[in-house]
């Protein structure tokens, strides 16, 4: 298997890989491009002065660990045309044992919604966390309000499952999430 900071994904647009240091221009230019926030999901445009260099090595580096100790997979989402960072998505090991379930997290910046970027990066990290990581099972926790999310996992053919109430800390309150999954092999 190869070693995490070394893999690469293609899609038909996309290329799915962790972030590299010479990617931080990119990186940086995909955050600063956002466009204002179109609702309470959408993080829109923010301030990334304290992202320097030196703070975003900081953040690979993290990535890298956290993949060594199988707890989190982040692969940055990039056009092959132009090599454009479109967003991040990322798998979280919630338990392996007999399980071998995780959850998968995304994100793609607004200024390239609705080009279908985040389908396609989904159902292609579906086949990372099947064929690399060795998933069974992938969830995906959604806010019961999300509606993009939602379409989002309906069409990459993750199912419902649930609504866990009270599941996260969010938002200054603790706040229930729809479940969507899939069972991988």
């Amino acid at each position: 298997m190869l070693k995490y900071s070394d893999t690469s994904y293609e899609t038909e647009r996309l290329r799915i890989r962790p972030l590299k240091v010479e990617d931080y221009l990119t990186w940086l230019t995909g955050f600063n491009n956002r466009l204002p926030s179109r609702h309470r999901h959408d993080e829109g445009n923010r301030d990334m002065s304290e992202c320097s260099m030196e703070w975003y090595v900081s953040l690979i580096q993290k990535h890298q660990e956290l993949a060594l100790n199988d707890k989190v997979y982040a692969y940055g989402l990039f056009l092959k045309a132009d090599g454009s960072h479109v967003g991040m998505i990322d798998f979280m090991t919630l338990v392996r044992s007999e399980f071998q379930w995780g959850c998968i997290g995304y994100t793609i910046h607004n200024q390239y919604w609705r080009n279908g970027y985040g389908r396609e990066a989904v159902l292609k990290a579906l086949d990372i966390a099947s064929s690399d990581l060795n998933f069974h099972r992938i969830e995906a926790h959604i806010n019961v309000d999300n509606e993009a999310s939602i379409r989002l996992v309906q069409s990459a053919g993750l199912e419902y499952e649930c609504t866990r109430k009270g599941f996260i800390f969010e938002f200054g309150e603790w706040t229930d999430n729809l479940i969507y999954y899939k069972n991988l092999i």
